[in-house]
């Protein structure tokens, strides 16, 4: 005879995560910021200083 019961619910699939929650993440954010302001300043100095 075959046990036609189940023994519980499936085990939770793990979630996918996306871009979103990467960018979400402070310490990337901080990097980004560096790079960010770098950029900005390095522009602004081309733009208005030579």
């Amino acid at each position: 005879m075959v046990d036609t019961t189940q023994s519980g619910p499936a085990p939770p699939q793990e979630e996918r995560r996306g871009c979103l929650f990467a960018l979400s993440q402070p310490p990337l954010m901080i990097f980004l910021a560096v790079i960010g302001c770098l950029l900005l300043m390095a522009s602004l100095h081309d733009l208005l200083l030579l």
